[in-house]
């Protein structure tokens, strides 16, 4: 199988890394300094994995379908699909009321406009989430941070800063509970030891069932 490299973004970074997208693009991220030989020396060592991961993504079943901001057409929110209108006046750019309701003034920044609506409720309903379980766990952390991270459905900073994707308020709520649980964890574990895990299966025995859906599912979890 030819491999081909569809994009190498270059920056300050100290290693090269290979990234295979939700479209089964391979992009590679390499420092300044690093010359186009080692690169291609790189993915020659790394090929069976390339492969092996363009094949995963272009098996998903569904596929991801960039959205049109059409009437009619369906947005995730906490693991439901609701049907968007477009409406010619109301007082916010969009609404949320047992359906997605879309200013037609505001189709030209449609992405921007549901991105934003989307931050928004993660950071309310990941907050929410976060509290429950630092309490159950008795964990303690500094404060949560909504990002517009793609690959990573969260992270913990060395002093208790939990950030997570906005991309997760699309999930079921015991997928985003599991990544709520998984930072947590990470404020006591900084690594996936043997004490991490357990950790994780003490506030949620069945964390394996959510871990895997957003392993299978993830891909969907954007605009």
């Amino acid at each position: 199988m030819e491999i081909t490299i569809e994009k190498i973004i270059r920056s300050n970074r100290k290693t090269v890394a290979l990234q295979i997208t939700d479209d089964a693009t391979l992009i590679i991220r390499a420092p300044y300094n690093i010359s186009d030989e080692t690169i291609i020396h790189v993915i020659s060592k790394h090929k069976n994995w390339i492969i092996k991961k363009k094949m995963e993504v272009e098996a998903r079943n569904p596929k991801f379908t960039p959205k049109e901001f059409v009437n009619g057409e369906g947005f995730l929110y906490l693991g439901r699909s609701y049907k968007l209108t477009i409406v010619d006046n109301q007082d916010v750019p969009l609404k949320f009321d047992r359906g997605f309701y879309l200013l037609r003034d505001a189709l030209p920044k449609a992405r921007e406009v549901f991105i934003e609506w989307y931050k928004e409720k993660a950071y309310e309903k990941i907050l929410e989430r976060v509290e429950k379980y630092a309490k159950d766990g008795g964990f303690k952390y500094n404060k949560i941070n909504i990002t517009n991270a793609n690959k990573r459905w969260g992270s913990c900073s060395p002093n208790g800063i939990l950030n997570f994707s906005w991309r997760l308020v699309m999930a079921p709520l015991p997928v985003i509970d599991y990544a709520v649980i998984h930072e947590l964890a990470h404020t006591e574990e900084k690594n996936h030891s043997k004490n991490f895990w357990i950790k994780v299966k003490v506030l949620m025995p069945n964390f394996e069932k959510y871990s895997d859906w957003l392993k299978r599912n993830g891909h969907l979890l954007r605009l």
